[in-house]
């Protein structure tokens, strides 16, 4: 049986509370959720919250990371947050590193820490690229007046 878990939006956020163990299927099902929810939302972030969670074996380990990365390449971060000392054990035993998952103690110090890493990738999403020489248009600009260069001076 197929268990549904909520997202929710949280500011520019997308807050995933796993509130029972997971099987596979429920798991490439939240996976593919969370994908259309992220391009339909425009999230800049995504939290996992694994509090409730008590049992993971390898696949969905490596789907933290697989959502983790998904998430990068449709423009948002992930941090897990909430994590058991035993889940942890459990992933070092099993050999699973986490790349490119963050992790945090708790909602809070996950939100700090994506909101750090939104606002660091935040300038390049607000400009523009004229041309070779690197001339941009601001973004209250779109016709590019102010930046664009004088064909006199060169």
């Amino acid at each position: 049986m197929t268990q549904q878990v909520p997202v929710l939006r949280l500011g520019d956020a997308l807050l995933v509370s796993i509130q029972v163990d997971l099987q596979d299927d429920d798991v490439l099902a939240l996976q593919e959720e969370l994908a259309e929810r992220i391009v339909s939302t425009g999230a800049r972030g995504v939290i996992i919250d694994i509090s409730a969670v008590d049992i993971v074996d390898s696949f969905i380990g490596r789907m933290f990371s697989s959502i983790a990365a998904l998430s990068r390449v449709l423009d948002a971060e992930t941090v897990v947050v909430g994590m058991r000392p035993a889940v942890a054990i459990t992933l070092v035993e099993l050999g699973l590193s986490l790349e490119g998952v963050r992790t945090a103690l708790d909602l809070e110090k996950g939100r700090a820490i994506l909101d750090r890493l939104i606002a660091e990738r935040r300038p390049a999403h607000d400009l523009d690229y004229l041309d070779d020489d690197a001339d941009y248009v601001p973004l209250d600009d779109p016709a590019g007046e102010r930046a664009r260069p004088d064909p006199s001076r060169r």
